[in-house]
């Protein structure tokens, strides 16, 4: 099965995912876990949009479910990223603290790291439709919402470590020699697994005084540079030191300043929240990782790993594989600047979540837009193939309802052409536009929004420069005097028979009928006739196109040229061409 015809990978999943939520005699509960560690990228989105999708298929069937989004925000800040505007090197002193300790970039009115990059997110994700319940891992912890599964864990450490300790021999025997390279790929999941959520680097809970799964935060210096160095099973009390020099026992029944070790953390939750689905990235996913780890730890809570498949990269077209601690990555509401939000789902929705994929947004973005313009002319005239109306439909739409969509959708290249061409003059860009379809005019600019406001910004901000386009102001004789004065004649003003005058029938369709009936019509060919396989006409349009281009905007290439000389007007085109 290629690419283009994806079976319905979302309905499968929810068709498991309710089998088994029967079969326990629970609600559905697809969960999402998100570490506002840094920007949160179209990367961490899969996180999100993998388990949407399926908690949205269970609600269209009528099903209770929730799809909840747990925000890591209790992790530890552990490096500084680079390329955050506002923020510097000195960030390295909150290195060890919780995320929401540490203070939020320059000019941010958040009130700590953590919820300034949870903010980003939060407002793409009510763009994108996606219907959720957000939960605080500080608030949990702090409020002491998991007292009982802590001291429950440290009462299991024992059991714990076993478990951990088939890893820990297995990641030695295959670690990679000294002299042992890496390949790419290999690089390319380490990397990962350093960026993934919920500190999937972080240590195990191993220490020289013995296995303790939870690590707290010093009450001193608020970092988890700590080490556990007693506990007490009757008393639940707790002795830790840390680099500071400050050493304190505590009771756990009541000291809530501190979390499991991740790889604890994460079954105890899927116990906690009782969830069903949860899908996880490649980092998640080899030996000894989280998830792997988790299948075997979550029975000591008294659940089940929950159903997951692994998520492949997105990445972005034109930029190396995303890493939230370097920032300059490119988040959803970035993304939601240049393209509707029925694009962007449709992007995580056409896919199954092992497949990777890019999102554009340099020049490839005019043609993914036209692969989603063909698909819904597909599906309002019933060709489409059922996975491919599946994911349409969930791109336009939730349990909820439709989401916001372009009334008058022109193609994302011709409105990026026009507005490029007329520097954004509303008046223009409306003239021009109502003459692409004279019988079906644009009512106005509003019924060409949301998708002109996302074109006006892509050529502002993401349009290259090399590819913007200069009209030229006055004709440039040199180049009309090396010109084939015909194919230009012909071009004005027809040939008498099948071509007349190029202002007869001023439209997207009679400019196109125009400009490639001209290389044909010198051939001796009819301005309409099909030609297949013929390279002496190909060379001639190819000829003849780049003189109109030089013509008109000294290049020799630039947008499609019925969509420029439409956008120039027939009283400019003819003062140009020397008409």
């Amino acid at each position: 099965m290629t690419e283009q015809q994806l079976d319905d990978w979302v309905s499968r999943l929810a068709d498991e995912v309710i089998a088994d939520a029967k079969s326990r005699g629970i609600k559905v509960v697809c969960a999402s876990g998100i570490s506002p560690s840094g920007p949160i990228h179209l990367g961490n989105l899969r996180e999100v949009m993998t388990p949407h999708l399926v908690a949205d298929e269970v609600r269209r069937r009528g099903i209770d479910c929730e799809h909840i989004i747990s925000w890591d925000d209790y992790d530890r800040f552990r490096k500084v990223p680079r390329g955050i505007e506002g923020v510097d090197d000195s960030w390295a002193e909150h290195i060890g603290k919780p995320l929401t300790a540490v203070p939020p970039p320059r000019g941010s009115d958040a009130s700590s790291w953590a919820e300034h990059f949870r903010r980003q997110l939060e407002g793409a994700l009510a763009d994108l439709g996606i219907r959720y319940r957000g939960i605080s891992q500080t608030q949990q912890y702090t409020s002491g919402a998991y007292a009982d599964q802590v001291i429950f864990a440290m009462s299991q450490r024992s059991e714990i470590d076993k478990v951990l300790d088939q890893y820990r021999t297995l990641q030695r025997a295959d670690a990679p020699k000294p002299q042992q390279k890496l390949d790419a790929d290999q690089e390319a999941a380490a990397a990962e697994a350093a960026e993934g959520s919920g500190a999937a680097t972080e240590d195990d809970g191993a220490t020289t005084s013995g296995y303790f799964p939870y690590k707290p935060f010093c009450t001193v210096c608020n970092t988890d540079f700590t080490t556990v160095t007693a506990y007490n099973d009757a008393t639940a009390e707790l002795t830790y030191t840390c680099r500071c020099g400050h050493t304190e026992t505590v009771d756990l029944h009541t000291f809530h300043h501190g979390k499991l070790v991740w790889k604890v953390d994460w079954p105890m939750r899927w116990a906690y929240e009782k969830v069903v689905f949860e899908p996880s990235g490649v980092d998640h996913q080899s030996p000894g990782s989280s998830y792997v780890v988790g299948k075997q730890l979550a029975p000591i809570f008294g659940w089940e790993r929950p159903i997951g498949p692994m998520y492949a990269f997105v990445g972005i077209k034109g930029m190396a594989k995303m890493s939230s601690s370097k920032g300059g990555v490119p988040i959803p509401a970035e993304a939601l600047q240049i393209m509707e939000p029925p694009l962007l789902r449709w992007l995580y929705a056409r896919r199954r979540p092992n497949q990777a994929f890019d999102v554009a947004f340099d020049a490839e973005i005019q043609r993914m837009y036209d692969e989603w313009d063909a698909l819904a002319r597909k599906v309002s005239q019933g060709a489409g193939q059922a996975g491919d109306v599946a994911a349409w439909t969930r791109a336009i739409s939730t349990a909820d309802g439709e989401l916001p969509q372009t009334a008058y959708p022109v193609a994302y290249r011709t409105l990026a052409s026009i507005v490029d061409i007329t520097t954004g003059d509303e008046d223009q860009t409306l003239r021009i536009v109502r003459q692409l379809d004279p019988a079906d005019p644009a009512p106005g600019l509003d019924a060409l929004r949301p998708r002109l406001d996302c074109v006006e910004h892509w050529v502002a901000t993401r349009m290259a420069p090399e590819d913007r386009t200069v009209v030229r102001t006055a004709p440039d004789e040199q180049a009309l005097a090396g010109a084939d004065r015909e194919a230009l004649r012909i071009l004005l003003d027809g040939n008498g028979k099948d071509l007349s005058r190029i202002e007869d029938d001023w439209s997207l369709d009679g400019l196109t009928h125009q400009v490639y009936g001209v290389p044909k019509v010198q051939r001796g060919l009819a301005a309409d006739q099909i030609v297949k396989g013929d390279k002496e006409l190909s060379a001639a349009q190819r000829a003849f196109f780049k003189q109109l281009y030089q013509l008109l905007i000294g290049k020799d290439t630039g947008p499609r040229l019925p969509t420029l000389l439409l956008a120039i007007g027939p009283e400019r085109v003819r003062t140009l061409l020397g008409g």
